[in-house]
């Protein structure tokens, strides 16, 4: 049994369900853990490798965090 809304949806709803489409967040989001990988395996700057771990840890909550919008 499948529930069908009664009320047309809202103009807006529109553009946020574009905006947060799973596809491209995830995206950033796997390209943000990339970066804090190579910033902690890099032995040039030390400023890079002092904030890999904070980089790939943001990108990870954020891969999370994106998992559950939808398609």
């Amino acid at each position: 049994m499948t529930i069908v809304p009664t009320t047309p949806p809202v103009a807006g709803a529109s553009r946020m369900r574009r905006l947060f489409r799973r596809g491209p967040w995830e995206m950033a989001a796997s390209v943000t853990i990339g970066l804090g990988v190579v910033m902690l395996m890099q032995p040039f700057f030390l400023w890079a490798f002092s904030w890999s771990f904070v980089v790939t840890l943001a990108g990870t909550i954020m891969f999370v965090i994106v998992s559950h919008f939808p398609e």
